[in-house]
């Protein structure tokens, strides 16, 4: 009897494969990084065939690391990076360009044009979503418009189109041999062209933006048996059972399963989660309303996000691009070399900024520097940058929802810093929250495939699953808590119209 539960992660920096007890314990886990493309300023790319290897490696190298078969596995769950826009040919499964990852910045052109007359939220009521570089629906716009010849291939039919989830199922159960052209609706909610009330396409946005419907993939929820690994290669004849963008899948896993509860993922960038049931509340204040999750013929279940573009690339950033630390867990001990920041603040708007402002014409800037301020001071600042603009996030949710937030469940790769998980229970004078497994975007699409083919019976045994690792507690004082918030806001401003 199969005992365990797979999940694929396709993250932005790397692939993993985990393996899950009924528990929600890791029993395996294996990873591969794979390059980023950076062919300009503001561009940033992956290359879809070399992801598509990686899962076939990581896949395999989880059932090896811990002894076990594809008879072992009762499912496995997708989630991915969302946003990242995949063409590729019918025929042969041939991307006719490197995927377009959800930081690259190219569509602004498009984005202005499409809202040149009626704005920056023309599609916000249907779509839940601003007009912004960040979502799929531009960069298929820009590959259609840019490569020579594809245009007219896609409106003959012969190419289509997916985020990394649909990339993944594609090739997964056959690829040009009857592979499945799906997605849920997490991901479909990320490409301005779904109607959150009907989780379908929705024609009209797809004839205004430029995208033959022909090449969109079939919306399925996001816990039901779509079909079954193919029979060469791993897992063969596995069910893929579960589908989530990564950012619900974490919510997923964190059992934030009820209105009100939050989450926030500390990963390549941040990403906070309300969850508002199944009421689409859409934002006055700068934030997404996404699909949180649809669990086979249940009511969908909607969220609200913030999305911050750069928190721990930054800290890939001071070690790869200044060389200012060795490994990205040293910045915590080269920022307790110091107390504060020294007066120093980072705003990280590489890609622009996300929530709540949604400025792309923002750029990256330190300010407050003087001769007083060195690595250390830096380090703070770099981790602070996090905790800030979650902070930013969590006021416009607060505003959007009317119920104040009275703690955080916390999640992802920098959450093992416990200087910023200090800190950002400082800043938001809330408790911050940590469970016992940390990495709980895995975890949730393993829940989805699993409760699919009732490896586990219900919400019930994710509550049940879910453990409070750590807790920290606020610190600070509120006069420090608001001088130190009010700088930060002043060292915003100083990062806008630097583009024109």
């Amino acid at each position: 009897m199969a005992s365990y539960v797979a999940a694929i992660d396709q993250g932005t920096t790397s692939t993993r494969c985990m393996i899950f007890d009924r528990g929600g314990r890791v029993v395996a886990v294996n990873q591969k990084e794979h390059r980023q493309i950076f062919p300009k300023a503001g561009w940033v790319e992956h290359d879809p065939t070399e992801i598509w290897n990686n899962v076939r490696q990581v896949c395999a190298g989880a059932l090896a690391s811990a002894d076990l078969v594809t008879g072992d596995i009762a499912a496995c769950g997708i989630t991915n990076q969302r946003e990242t826009t995949v063409v590729w040919e019918k025929a042969t499964g041939k991307p006719v360009y490197n995927a377009i990852v959800w930081q690259d910045t190219r569509t602004d052109a498009i984005v202005n044009q499409l809202g040149a007359e009626e704005g920056q939220n023309r599609f916000q009521e249907k779509t839940g979503l601003p007009l912004a570089t960040y979502f799929s629906g531009p960069k298929v716009k820009w590959v259609l418009d840019n490569v020579d010849g594809i245009r007219e291939r896609a409106e003959k039919g012969e190419l289509l189109f997916g985020n990394m989830d649909t990339w993944v199922l594609w090739n997964s159960t056959g690829g040009p041999d009857g592979g499945l052209h799906v997605t849920d609706p997490t991901n479909a909610s990320r490409t301005l062209l779904m109607d959150l009330e009907t989780l379908q396409w929705d024609p009209d946005i797809c004839a205004e933006i430029g995208i033959p419907m022909s090449m969109l993939p079939e919306i399925r929820s996001s816990s039901e048996v779509y079909g079954h690994f193919r029979e060469r290669g791993v897992f063969a004849g596995v069910p893929i059972a579960g589908i989530l963008g990564d950012q619900q899948a974490a919510t997923f896993g964190q059992a934030c399963l009820s209105p009100g509860e939050a989450k926030n993922t500390y990963g390549t960038g941040n990403f906070v989660l309300l969850n508002t049931g199944t009421e689409r509340v859409i934002s006055r204040n700068g934030l997404l309303t996404t699909v949180g999750y649809k669990i086979g013929n249940n009511d969908t279940v909607y969220c609200l996000e913030g999305s911050i573009a750069v928190t721990g690339s930054l800290v890939q950033w001071m070690r790869d691009n200044l060389g200012l630390i060795g490994s990205a867990p040293e910045i915590e001990q080269v920022a307790r070399t110091v107390e504060d920041n020294g007066g120093a603040y980072f705003v990280p708007a590489f890609s622009g900024l996300f929530a709540p402002h949604w400025r792309s014409d923002a750029r990256g800037a330190i300010v407050g520097l003087t001769r007083y301020v060195n690595r250390g001071n830096l380090a703070r600042a770099v981790l602070e940058a996090t905790a800030f603009q979650t902070r930013e996030v969590i006021e416009a949710m607060n505003a959007d929802s009317g119920v104040p937030l009275k703690s955080l469940k916390v999640d992802g790769g920098m959450v093992v810093n416990e200087l910023l998980m200090q800190f950002q229970a400082d800043i938001l004078g809330v408790p911050v929250i940590r469970p016992v497994v940390n990495e709980t975007t895995a975890l949730g699409a393993a829940y989805a495939a699993g409760l699919a083919v009732g490896f586990w019976e219900s919400e019930v045994d994710i509550r049940s699953n879910w453990a409070k690792d750590k807790q920290w507690d606020p610190m600070m004082t509120e006069e420090v808590r608001e001088k130190e918030y009010a700088n930060w806001k002043k060292a915003v401003t100083k990062t806008f119209d630097w583009v024109d």
